[in-house]
């Protein structure tokens, strides 16, 4: 799978500094109908935060759902729930939540717990991860929020306070136009850049491939003994050795470790050991690598042009959309036709491909997203010196995106490299 290199579109020169060098620097706050879950622990010093222990209210109209905010620093949302599932001895179907957030950074969104163990509840206590304010309600529901609040700050910037005021305020008016709307890196994997790869196996059902590449793929800052640990299975090929030298919190490689030890050469239930969410991500990515190469292609023939529709386009809300391919997908005509057509070509994928028999969560009848993303409230918060490197400024950037859309979509456009 050849990858390309995503297009930009704005004029702005790149504003180059270093995104996410601290977990405070890529803050995320959900919001949903309720309001805005705030960040309120982990961006503050340590002597300043409050460790109140949490006591949870009566439930006199019998609710079945425990709903908490959860607040966590430099850990991912399947990450956190699977130990809160494990603190206080639940199953994880029983926690809902309506988005994934973010491994780097200090990220709060809002949880549901179906008749949890109040004791445990209370006396829960994880490093890196807080939970607070509950009260009961329904369960919370995959994709019910609107949108988030992103705070980022860009450090180890050589510009000048007034050269970086001069760049964001010329970027900020060229996004009320939009950008670009690709899907970020961490869609497909982060570093590892593995989930869309196996997305696209998983669709031609070769099992059996996607397994071995999930499992021993590595990238160069991968930890020292998870990355060994892939590299001595790709030679041996021994699961019930790997299972041995897998470090425990590799957690979705040691479940699917254990299923071909007790089932072996079942590569096509390989992954069915996984949370039915996370089973679907790997279709979703295929398509939104997809999608990206899309965007990029018609950035390529259109140019500065390539946001604003043209003949044959499928519009929403009168905006531009393009393919995420599926079983029911019907391509656009004219150049976006052209485009849908000639990708899935150079992929050796069809329509057909997007549909697994018996595996549902791995098929996808197929959609369309808009190609352009138009970040709201975006303003430059702060710029100052760089207290972590020295002689360089930072720059605090503050806006809010529809769910579904991507933080660092924007900031690589503002610095004009790709964010893995």
């Amino acid at each position: 799978m050849i990858e390309e290199k995503i297009k930009f579109i704005t004029n702005s020169p790149p504003l180059k500094g270093t995104i996410k060098q601290r977990y405070s620097d890529f803050v995320v706050e959900e919001v949903t109908h309720e309001g805005i879950c705030e960040v309120q622990r982990y961006n503050k010093p340590l002597n300043e935060r409050n460790f109140e222990k949490m006591r949870v209210p009566e439930n006199p109209e019998n609710k079945e759902h425990l709903i908490l905010e959860m607040e966590k620093i430099n850990t991912d949302t399947n990450t956190a729930i699977a130990l809160i599932s494990r603190g206080i001895n639940t199953s994880k179907k029983r926690i809902g939540y309506a988005g994934l957030k973010d491994k780097r950074g200090i990220t709060a969104q809002r949880i549901s717990i179906y008749q949890p163990n109040i004791q445990k509840i209370e006396n829960f206590g994880v490093k890196g991860i807080e939970l607070r304010a509950p009260k009961w309600g329904e369960r919370i529901e995959l994709g019910e929020l609107q949108g988030n609040n992103f705070t980022i700050t860009i450090r180890n910037i050589n510009e000048t306070k007034e050269e970086i005021e001069k760049v964001v305020q010329q970027f900020v008016l060229e996004c009320e136009s939009g950008i670009p709307n690709y899907f970020g890196n961490q869609r497909f994997g982060g570093k590892r850049q593995i989930t869309h790869r196996v997305g696209k196996l998983l669709l031609l059902q070769d099992f059996k491939t996607a397994v071995e590449l999930y499992l021993t793929e590595t990238y160069e800052e991968e930890k020292p003994d998870l990355k060994n640990a892939r590299i001595n299975l790709a030679k041996t090929m021994d699961y019930s050795k790997a299972l041995k030298e897998f470090p425990f919190e590799a957690r979705t490689e040691r479940a699917i470790l254990n299923h071909l030890v007790q089932h072996p050469n079942d590569y096509a239930n390989a992954f069915s050991v996984l949370p039915k969410k996370m089973r679907y991500l790997f279709t979703h990515a295929y398509q939104s690598y997809l999608f990206n190469k899309m965007i990029s292609e018609r950035i390529k023939l259109l140019g500065k042009k390539a946001l604003i529709p043209q003949e044959g386009d499928i519009l929403e809300e009168g905006e531009v959309t393009a393919l995420l391919p599926g079983y029911e997908s019907q391509f656009a005509s004219g150049i976006q036709g052209e485009i849908e057509h000639k990708i899935l070509q150079e992929e050796n994928m069809n329509l057909e491909n997007f549909k697994v028999e018996g595996i549902a969560e791995i098929s996808s009848q197929g959609s369309r997203k808009k190609i352009s993303l138009k970040p709201q409230n975006m303003y430059l918060d702060k710029v100052g010196e760089d207290e972590f490197n020295i002689g360089k400024r930072f720059a605090t950037i503050k806006f809010y995106l529809t769910k579904g859309n991507y933080a660092t979509t924007i900031m690589q456009e503002l610095i004009k490299e790709e964010i893995f």
